[in-house]
This record gives C-alpha cells, sequence and structure tokens, in this order.
C-alpha cells in the first residue's frame, strides 16, 4: 500500500524542483530598474550547464531527504513530557544521524544555490585584489568568505530543520478528516507552506548571523590551513559587525533558507498527503488468495500502524457512506451462516476500547496514588491494619460483584502492560509512580478503584522525585507478582524493619529531598502534566474511527441487518461504551485535565494530536446518542447493568 505511495511523492518532488530552482534563479537575479534584461538574463541562466548539474544533485538531495520522510514517518506522535526526555530524544543515535545528513545535505543545497547566484558567492577560492608577491606577474588566490558564509549558513540551516523536524514532531501524518483531491490538499497548503519557509528563514539567518560572529574564525582558520587559502585583507572579515552587515549576502542567504526550506518542505508534504489518502479494503475476498487483504483480516492482524490506521478509516467511510459494503459486513458465511465479517470488526473495536478503558483507569489510578498514602493511626498494629483493609476490600467485593459490569470487572484484574510512551514513564526505574508499576501485577489497595478511598487512614504528602519498592512496602503497596500472596503472608506475620534498613530508607528520603529542592534538576526531571495527558491520548485517533464506525454500523443494522447478527452483541456493545464514557468524563474531572481544547494556530505544523482527547469525547457521546437514537425504546429490552440502564435512559430522554 505504502510503497507506490512513496514513489508517487519522490516523483512529484522531483518534478517540481525545476520549477523551484528557476524561480530561486529569477529572484536572486532580480534587477526591477532592468526588468527586460533581467527576464533575459534569467531565460539564459536556465539552461546553463552548472544550473543543470545543481538540478541533478539537487534531485538526489530531495531522494534522500524522502527516504528519512519515510524512515522516520509516525502515526502516532512521540510526545516527550519532560525535558530530559526531550533531550534524550535530540541526542538519540538514531536522531544524530538524521541531523548530521540534514547538515550534509543543507550544505548541498547552499553550495548549489551559490554556484546559481554566481557573482561574488560562486567559488571558494578568488583572486586577492592586491598581489602580494614582488614582482606582481602571479596572482595569488584568497578565501572566499561569502562562499563560505553560505556553505556554513545551508549546514546551519539543515541541522535546524532537522532539530524542529523533531521538536515540531513533523514526522507525525495527521489523516485529514474531509477526504479531498490530493491537488485540491496540496494547492491549500502551499500558500502556507511558503509563508512559513519565509518567516522561517528570516529566524535561521538571523541565528546563522549570531553563530558565525562568535564562533566563525573557527571554520575560517582550519579552511585556510588545510587548502592554503587566507583571507583577504583588503576585506572586512563576516565575524564582525560591518562585515554581517552587508544586505546583500544576508539577502542572498535569506534566498538560500527559502530555496532549501521550500524543496524539503515539498517533499515532505507530498509524502504526508500521499501516504495519508484513504485505501479501499474489500470485506470480503473475490479470491481465496485476496484474504489476508480483507478488512476483517487486517484489523485483527497485526499489520504495520499505518495500515491498521487505513483500515480504520476505511470502516469509519464504508459505515458511513456505502450501503453495498454495509450489507457484506452484516452477511452470513456459506457453508455455515456465520457472521464472520461482523464479529471480527466488532470484535476489534471493542477490544480497543476496553484497551483504552484501562490505559485511562491506570493513569487515573497513579494520579490519585500520587497524592495518598495509606497509614496505621498510632494504637493500631500494622497487621490489624491490613487485616482491617482485606475483610473491607472481601466486603466490597462481594457486595459489588453480583452488579458489577463485566467490562469493570475485567479492569480490576492484573491489566496488560502498557508501553512506556503512552504513560510518559518507565517502569523499574526509581522515577517511575507506585500506580504504573502495578502494571507488572501489582494491586494497591489504596486505589480509588478499589474502594478504599473513603479510609480515616488516608492523608496527604508532599511531591517526590520517585517512589522506590521500599516505600510501597513500608506503605502498604507491595510489589510482588503475586499480589494476593503478598498481602496474606503479610496479615499472617509482621515484618520488623532492621536497623540497617532503616537507616538506608533516612539516607534515601535526605538524598530526595536534596534534589527536590534542588532547581536544576527539577527543571529536568519535571513533567509537564499537559504532555502527559497528551502522550496518554496520542493514539486515539484509531479510536475514533472505531466509535464512527461501529455507531454507524449498528444504527445502520435497525433497518439493514436482515439476519440480526448486530442484535447478539449489541449489549456488549453498550456496556463497553457506556463503561468508556464514564471513565473519559472522570478522566476530564482530574486536577490537571483541561475542560477546553487549546486554539490551533493554521500554520503548518499540524497540532491535531493535542485535541484528541476532545474529539474522543464528542465522538463517544455522538456514537451513544447515534444507537439510542435509532433504537429508541428498544433498548429497554437489552441486557445491561442497572447502572448502565439509568445512564442509558439519560441518552434516551437527551439530558447526558
Amino acid at each position: 500500500v505504502l510503497g507506490w505511495r512513496v514513489a508517487a511523492s519522490v516523483a512529484w518532488s522531483v518534478l517540481l524542483l525545476p520549477l523551484c530552482t528557476a524561480a530561486f534563479i529569477s529572484i536572486s537575479s532580480i534587477d526591477l530598474l532592468h526588468p527586460i534584461q533581467w527576464i533575459s538574463n534569467s531565460f539564459n541562466d536556465w539552461y546553463t550547464s552548472y544550473a543543470i548539474f545543481c538540478m541533478l544533485l539537487l534531485s538526489v538531495v530531495i531522494l534522500i531527504i524522502s527516504i528519512f520522510n519515510v524512515e522516520f514517518y509516525a502515526v502516532v506522535p512521540s510526545i516527550p513530557c519532560s525535558r530530559l526526555a526531550l533531550l534524550g530524544k535530540i541526542i538519540h543515535p538514531r536522531q544524530v544521524i538524521h541531523s548530521a545528513v540534514h547538515a550534509i545535505m543543507g550544505m548541498l543545497v547552499a553550495w548549489c544555490a551559490a554556484v546559481m547566484t554566481k557573482g561574488k558567492f560562486q567559488f571558494l577560492a578568488v583572486p586577492c585584489t592586491a598581489s602580494e608577491s614582488l614582482d606582481g606577474a602571479v596572482q595569488h588566490m584568497c578565501l572566499n568568505e561569502y562562499h563560505l558564509f553560505l556553505l556554513l549558513s545551508g549546514a546551519f540551516m539543515g541541522y535546524s530543520y532537522s532539530l524542529l523536524y523533531l521538536v515540531n514532531n513533523m514526522n507525525y501524518l495527521p489523516f485529514p478528516i474531509i477526504q479531498q483531491y490530493k491537488y485540491l490538499r496540496f494547492r491549500r497548503s502551499l500558500p502556507a507552506l511558503v509563508k512559513h519557509s519565509c518567516v522561517e528563514s528570516l529566524y535561521l539567518v538571523r541565528n546563522v548571523c549570531v553563530a558565525y560572529y562568535f564562533f566563525g574564525y573557527i571554520p575560517r582558520a582550519w579552511i585556510s590551513a588545510t587548502t592554503d587559502l587566507h583571507a583577504d585583507s583588503k576585506l572586512h572579515p563576516l565575524d564582525t559587525l560591518t562585515g554581517l552587515l552587508d544586505l546583500s549576502l544576508l539577502y542572498h542567504t535569506w534566498l538560500c533558507g527559502i530555496f532549501l526550506l521550500i524543496t524539503w518542505h515539498i517533499a515532505w508534504l507530498l509524502f504526508k498527503i500521499y501516504a495519508t489518502e484513504a485505501h479501499h479494503f474489500p470485506v470480503q475476498p473475490t479470491f481465496t488468495e485476496e484474504t489476508d487483504q480483507c478488512l476483517p483480516k487486517i484489523l485483527n492482524s497485526n499489520p504495520p500502524l499505518i495500515i491498521k490506521f487505513l483500515a480504520l478509516q476505511d470502516l469509519m467511510l464504508l459505515s458511513q457512506y456505502s450501503p453495498v459494503r454495509r450489507q457484506e459486513v452484516f452477511s452470513l458465511s456459506q457453508p455455515g451462516g456465520h457472521p464472520h465479517n461482523w464479529t471480527a470488526i466488532s470484535k476489534e473495536c471493542l477490544n480497543l476500547f476496553r484497551d483504552l478503558t484501562q490505559k485511562l483507569i491506570m493513569q487515573q489510578e497513579a494520579a490519585a496514588t500520587n497524592g495518598r498514602v495509606k497509614q496505621p493511626s498510632a494504637g493500631e498494629p500494622p497487621q490489624a491494619a491490613v487485616s482491617e483493609e482485606m475483610s473491607f476490600q472481601a466486603q466490597r467485593s462481594n457486595v459489588s460483584r453480583a452488579h458489577m459490569p463485566s467490562l469493570v470487572k475485567s479492569s480490576l484484574l492484573p491489566l496488560k502492560t502498557l508501553s512506556t510512551s503512552d504513560l510518559g514513564s518507565s517502569f523499574g526505574s526509581p522515577f517511575s509512580s507506585p500506580a504504573l508499576n502495578r502494571q507488572a501485577g501489582i494491586l494497591d489497595l489504596n486505589s480509588p478503584w478499589h474502594g478504599s478511598v473513603q479510609s480515616p487512614h488516608v492523608m496527604r504528602r508532599g511531591p517526590k522525585l520517585w517512589t522506590s519498592s521500599s516505600d510501597l512496602q513500608m506503605n502498604g503497596s507491595h510489589q510482588e507478582s503475586f499480589p494476593v500472596i503478598s498481602v496474606a503472608r503479610v496479615g499472617n506475620e509482621a515484618i520488623q524493619p532492621s536497623f540497617i534498613y532503616t537507616w538506608l530508607q533516612n539516607k534515601q528520603e535526605q538524598v530526595r529531598s536534596f534534589l527536590s529542592k534542588r532547581v536544576l534538576i527539577m527543571y529536568f526531571f519535571s513533567k509537564h502534566p499537559e504532555a502527559s495527558i497528551q502522550a496518554i491520548f496520542s493514539d486515539t485517533q484509531m479510536h475514533i474511527w472505531a466509535l464512527e464506525g461501529l455507531s454507524r454500523l449498528v444504527a445502520a443494522s435497525f433497518t439493514e441487518d436482515r439476519f440480526g447478527v448486530v442484535q447478539t452483541t449489541l449489549p456488549a456493545i453498550l456496556n463497553t461504551l457506556l463503561t468508556l464514557q464514564e471513565v473519559v468524563d472522570k478522566h476530564f474531572k482530574l486536577p490537571h485535565a483541561s475542560s477546553k481544547p487549546p486554539r490551533t494556530s493554521g500554520s503548518l505544523m499540524d497540532t491535531s494530536y493535542k485535541t484528541l482527547r476532545f474529539a474522543l469525547r464528542a465522538s463517544l457521546k455522538t456514537a451513544i446518542y447515534r444507537i439510542t437514537t435509532t433504537f429508541g425504546e428498544h433498548l429497554n429490552a437489552v441486557q445491561v447493568s442497572a447502572e448502565h440502564k439509568k445512564r442509558l435512559q439519560q441518552f434516551l430522554e437527551f439530558k447526558e
């Protein structure tokens, strides 16, 4: 699916390169006082041998840039939750290679720009203005610092592009909400691309001048020592204010930056447009060999993420615009009469919703546990406190198990291990939260999902840099592989900490307290709450498509499902959606959760991933309303829990 799209985007990037090169040649030699001569000279420069050679070299540069776009793309953005995480991404070996290659490619683009500009920028070695030979017959060659400045500015701009590529998540592929033709998407983005390149080039020229003012003598001295070319003593060096205040130098450096950014951004934009184009997956195979390419098979397998995103996007589109393909989803297999297509699609959608529910529960437990520690009272021994907590948990479990939804009961079991990027923390490290460590199979009796928040032994504590396993043992949250066994063991025998253990704990607490007061340490290690929340919802675009597709299929089944295949899974769908909506509502009530989406700037860089959680909340509520308005009072016959029946009634009465 992706191979021909990459080839098409690279081909169009190379085909558009001559237009960009011709525009650069014309603007670099602009002469408004003699327009006819300017146009004539521009036409002559387009067909010269050095211009053709530069276009061939630039085509190779575009090909290399496109290869890096393909290798570094992601449909789920990587959001660093702290400054230390961002610094780790910058110095990662993969990113270092990306930056080094882009710096070299930027130098090649600057060399081509200098050659095509001609004049004083064309060559590195130029005749000296005054010969130092005794007889004056031999003409000495001097270092052309203008050419060197353009080369270094190209390398600096290439590295800056790579750095901004990482910081602005330019490798993220946002899928369009409204499907348009590729040409219309490119034409709509082209003015913003040109404007962004012009403005960005101004900032890069400023940064280049500042860097060259302080460090320009280093590459100049190295080039002079290597090539035996010395700077012309009759000219001002460019690492001075007089040398940098050359309008011609600043103008051509700015044009060079615009040329570099426009050509690279065009390759990046075309790859995004082609990669995110909707793809049609067949619901039923025409031949046996096409089984692996069908929509139900792809959704239930583990394809590359971009293929799964395209499949869920196709599910959303077919559920909304294609009655014929909807009939294929509702059809029965022959022979046998089993709804394999509907079962596979609904199963994958429900699994996505359950995974998201579990991830949000873990995040809410982490937020609750970060500020609470359960401690026994002064006259109560630890064993009694644990026994009382266990009996309370047993009573609560026996009372609530009868009417608890199946999904919520499953969420109380040890959850599936999540990736560290989902929660913005790493397990096993001294900076991980105790709630995050429970993903290895550790239950916390103080969790709000286990009903002990109202305990009289709950108190607030100050923030810590990290929570170690020893702290969890002292506070009642035991890190064991099998929590039931560990709690039973603690309940039967009281563990008295030794003197060495207590001394080590006190020292560790002192170190933590010392580090938490250091501003520089907290500057790098402190996590940004908004970034952490964005990281949790970074992959919810596929959940939004699954909500749209599944709810539209359920609504369409009211009139199009001739065999009643949807009715068998309708209770599970309603229970899952209502449970997810309850968890999402609880998330937006957390202290650091914003209730309003941030404003989008409308720039070239896409920031839609920052508002995915708000889109998920709206899509979830819309999906439930879509089902309730279609089925109406018929939903009263669906078997759901008493709590979900009350919630469903609110949707039926439009009170939610």
